[in-house]
Order: structure tokens, then C-alpha cells, then sequence
């Protein structure tokens, strides 16, 4: 997202005061997780359900951070979490793996970006309270 879409999402959220930088990584990180987690499913080990959850899921939290208007931080708080309690699952399932498999090891590695990504998101909230 370019540096003008950033300052006007700014102004789109009133009342809610957030990190640019972190919710841009945040985003960048999911995108990426949601990318790790749909090749790790298709090698149809016992992760790969966790493993649709969380492309899904990081999937819908990075849209619903480009899409701001109408988010409040409450709503916005509880898909912070809920994106972090998906990417724990899935890591923990890929980590049962990752001994044997690569891409396991590295979908678990993106999970655990993903997760700390969005505690960032989470604590400059918090912080902006």
C-alpha cells in the first residue's frame, strides 16, 4: 500500500488511532502467511484444515485493514485476536511436521511472523488508547 492510501486511511478512522507502519507490515504479513498456509495445505497432511483456516483467516484480516470505514477498535481488537488464535493453531499443527517437511517449517515460520505482526497492530492500539 503507497504511502497517500496510508494517510487517508488515517483520516478514515476516526477515533482510532493506528501505527501505519505496523498495520502495513501486518498486512504484508498476513499476505504472506495466507501464501505459506495454502501451499503447506495441499499436501493433504494432518495440518492442511488448520492450514485453510488460517490462509482464510489472514486472508480476511488483511481486508479488513485495507477496508477501515465502519472498523472500531473493539471490532478491530477481536480480529486482531482472532487472526493470532488461527496462526497459533496452524503452527502448532506444521510444527508436528516440520522435522519432515520444509514447507510445514516454513508455513509455521510464516505463522509465527503473522502472529507477531499482528500483537504489533494489537500494542500501538493499546499504546494509542
Amino acid at each position: 500500500m503507497d504511502a497517500m492510501m496510508m494517510d487517508s486511511m488515517k483520516t478514515a478512522m476516526p477515533g482510532m488511532e493506528m501505527d501505519m507502519a505496523a498495520m502495513q507490515a501486518c498486512m504484508d504479513a498476513c499476505a504472506a502467511c495466507e501464501q505459506a498456509c495454502t501451499v503447506c495445505s495441499t499436501q493433504l497432511m494432518s495440518c492442511s484444515p488448520a492450514c485453510m483456516n488460517c490462509a482464510d483467516m489472514c486472508n480476511t484480516m488483511m481486508r479488513t485493514m485495507m477496508r477501515m470505514q465502519g472498523m472500531t477498535p473493539a471490532a478491530m481488537m477481536a480480529m486482531l485476536d482472532a487472526c493470532i488464535a488461527m496462526c497459533q493453531v496452524c503452527m502448532d499443527e506444521c510444527m508436528e511436521h516440520a522435522d519432515n517437511s520444509e514447507v510445514c517449517k516454513m508455513c509455521a515460520a510464516a505463522c509465527q511472523a503473522c502472529m507477531d505482526a499482528c500483537a504489533m497492530v494489537r500494542e500501538s492500539m493499546i499504546a494509542a488508547r
